[in-house]
C-alpha cells in the first residue's frame, strides 16, 4: 500500500522527522484528544503484531466513523450492522474461492519477492529507485529463507535476521552473510585476524553476559573474601586474570563480553593471541549464542565450565566503505544470518531498516497462513463490490438485525463500502482519478491531466495489483461517484501473476481492528478528560 511522505516538526523547533511508516509516524505525534489516542493505540497495537497495514486500519476506521455518523442511523443499530458487514467480509476472505486471495507458492520465489517488494516500495522515505527496490527485496527474501531450517525433524524453530546499517554506501552494496557480523574490536591487528581466519577451524568461543570491568559494584551476589590488608580492587583484578589464564589454557580464540572487559584482562588475552570483543550488547547476545552454540557465563568468580564454550568455523574481516566488521562464520547449518543494509544518508537508512524488518516479519507470517491478498487497492475495491452485491441480494440480512429496516441496512452497507473505497482512493497522490472495473472489481488509476477527448481505456495501464490489463470487454466507473451493484468475477483464469501483494493475516486483522475501533468510538457517550 502506498503512503505519502510525511515530515513532522515541533512548532518550537528541534529535529525534523521524515517518514512514511505508520509506526514511526504515530509514535512521533503528540495527540491530545482521547478519541485520537484510542485510534492511534489500536493501530500501533496491530502493527506491533503484524508489521503491515497500519495505514489501512487508520484510514478505514476514521472514514467508517465519519460515514456512519452521516447516515442518520442510531449508533447502536449502526454498530450491529458494521459487525454484520465485517462478518460478511471475513467469511468471504477466508473462503478458498475468494476472488482477491492468492495462495503462496513456496516452490517459486515470485510471491515472496512480490510481497517483500510491496512492503518496501510502500515506504517512499526509503528513496529507492526501481532497481534498488528489487535488489533490497531479493536480499530480504534471501535473508528470510536462511532463517527457515531444512530437514529438521520434530518442531521447527525459525532463526533470526540481524540487521547491520552502513551509511554512505550505495544501496546495491547491501548483502546477506551467514552467521553474525559484530563491530571490529579496537587495537586488533588485521593481519592477525586474516591469519586466524585462514587456519583450520573450528575456533573456540567464550561468551560472558556479566561485566568484567572489575568494579566491586558489579560482582553480583558472589562472596569475595580478602585479607584485611588487601585491596578489594586488586583482588578482583587477580580473579579476572585467573579467568584469563583459564581461557588461554583452554585454547579459546574468541573472547566475547556483553558488557565491559577490564583493560588489563584485555591486554593479557590479546598478548596470548585471543581476540576480545566487548560491549556486544543485549540485542546481539542471543544471536551470538545461537551461532556459536555457546552458553553465556554469568560470573567470573568460578572456573568456566568446559561445556559452556562454543565454536565458529572462521573469523573474517568484512569491509564496507569505511566500516570494518568481524564476521563470525557459523559452525554447521545456522538459521541466523546478518543483513547488511547500505544507503546514502542516515534518514533514508533508518527508514530502510524499518521497512526491511517489517517485510521480513510479513514473510514469516506466510509460513503460518500461506496466502496473500491483491495489493494496490484491488482487494478493497473487490471487497466493496462483493459487499454491495451481497447486501442488495441478501433480503433476509436486514431482518436478522433487530430493529433494522432494509433501507437502513442498505445505507449502512453503502457507507461501509465507501469506507473501503476511500482506502483505495487514498493511494492516489497526484490528483488522478481512481476507477473500478465492473467485471472483477479491481482498482485502476487514471492520471489527472487527461486529454479532453481521451477515454479511460486510452489512459489506464494495468490495475493496481498488476494482474489485469485493459481489454475491450471491460467497463469502468469512478470510485467516488458510485456504481450499480454487480457480482465480481473470479480472476482464476488470468495467466499473469499479481505484481503487488498484501499480507493476508495482516490485512485481515487490520480490517477487524478498524471496524472494532470504529464501533468503540461510535459507542462513546461521554469523555472525561483531565486537562491539568
Amino acid at each position: 500500500m502506498s503512503c505519502a511522505l510525511k515530515q513532522i516538526h515541533n512548532n518550537v523547533g528541534g529535529h525534523v522527522l521524515t517518514t512514511s511508516t505508520s509506526t514511526v509516524l504515530l509514535k512521533a505525534l503528540t495527540l491530545s484528544h482521547p478519541v485520537l489516542k484510542l485510534l492511534a493505540a489500536s493501530v500501533l497495537n496491530h502493527v506491533s503484531r503484524f508489521s503491515d497495514c497500519g495505514l489501512f486500519a487508520a484510514i478505514l476506521s476514521s472514514t467508517l466513523v465519519e460515514n456512519t455518523k452521516n447516515l442518520n442511523i442510531e449508533p447502536t443499530l449502526a454498530i450491529k450492522l458494521n459487525r454484520r458487514l465485517l462478518d460478511m467480509c471475513t467469511s468471504y476472505l477466508t473462503k478458498e474461492n475468494c476472488g482477491c486471495k492468492v495462495k503462496v507458492d513456496f516452490s517459486s520465489s515470485h510471491s515472496l519477492l512480490a510481497l517483500a517488494q510491496s512492503v518496501i516500495t510502500s515506504k517512499p522515505a526509503c528513496m529507492l529507485t526501481r532497481r534498488e527496490a528489487q535488489h533490497i527485496s531479493s536480499r530480504v527474501v534471501q535473508a528470510f529463507l536462511r532463517t527457515v531450517p531444512c530437514d529438521t525433524p520434530g518442531r521447527v524453530y525459525l532463526g533470526r535476521v540481524v540487521t547491520v546499517s552502513v551509511e554512505g554506501q550505495p544501496v546495491e552494496e547491501s548483502t546477506v552473510f551467514p552467521g553474525l557480523l559484530v563491530d571490529m574490536p579496537e587495537n586488533l591487528c588485521l593481519a592477525g585476524v586474516e591469519k586466524l581466519g585462514s587456519g583450520s577451524g573450528p575456533f573456540r568461543v567464550a561468551v560472558f553476559n556479566v561485566s568484567l570491568a572489575g568494579d566491586l559494584s558489579e560482582t553480583e551476589e558472589g562472596a569475595l573474601e580478602v585479607d584485611g590488608a588487601a585491596c578489594p580492587e586488586v583482588a578482583v583484578l587477580e580473579q579476572l586474570l585467573r579467568l584469563g589464564e583459564q581461557v588461554v589454557r583452554d585454547r579459546v580464540e574468541l573472547f566475547v563480553c556483553q558488557r565491559v572487559v577490564h583493560p588489563v584482562l584485555q591486554q593479557y588475552l590479546r598478548r596470548h593471541g585471543v581476540i576480545v570483543v566487548e560491549r556486544l550488547g543485549i540485542s546481539l547476545l542471543e544471536p551470538l549464542l545461537q551461532v556459536t552454540g555457546a552458553q553465556a557465563v554469568a560470573t567470573f568468580q568460578a572456573p568456566v565450565p568446559v561445556q559452556s564454550y562454543g565454536q565458529v568455523t572462521g573469523l573474517v574481516v568484512r569491509c564496507c566503505g569505511m566500516k570494518e566488521m568481524l564476521h563470525l562464520l557459523p559452525a554447521g547449518d545456522s538459521t541466523y544470518c546478518t543483513l547488511m543494509l547500505c544507503h546514502r544518508n542516515e534518514t533514508m537508512l533508518n527508514e530502510l531498516k524499518v521497512a526491511c524488518q517489517r517485510a521480513e516479519h510479513v514473510l514469516r507470517l506466510t509460513l503460518k497462513e500461506p496466502y496473500t491478498l491483491l495489493g494496490g487497492g484491488c482487494t478493497e475495491t473487490h471487497l466493496a463490490a462483493y459487499l454491495r452485491h451481497k447486501s442488495n441480494s441478501d433480503v433476509s440480512g436486514a431482518g436478522s438485525v433487530q430493529g433494522c429496516s432494509r433501507a437502513d441496512y442498505l445505507l449502512a452497507a453503502d457507507g461501509f463500502c465507501r469506507s473501503l473505497e476511500s482506502v483505495a482512493r487514498a493511494l492516489e497522490h497526484d490528483g488522478g482519478e481512481s476507477l473500478v472495473d465492473l467485471s472483477r472489481g479491481h482498482r485502476w488509476a487514471v492520471p489527472g491531466d487527461m486529454e479532453p477527448k481521451a477515454t479511460w481505456r486510452d489512459m489506464v495501464g494495468s490495475c493496481g495489483c498488476g494482474l489485469m490489463s485493459p481489454s475491450l470487454d471491460l467497463e469502468w466507473a469512478p470510485l467516488s461517484a458510485g456504481y450499480p451493484p454487480f457480482s465480481p468475477v473470479q480472476s482464476v483464469n488470468i495467466a499473469t501473476q499479481p505484481q503487488v501483494l498484501d499480507s493476508f493475516p495482516a490485512k485481515l486483522n487490520a480490517l477487524q481492528v478498524a471496524v472494532e475501533t470504529a464501533n468503540l468510538i461510535l459507542d462513546l457517550k461521554y469523555i472525561i478528560q483531565d486537562v491539568n
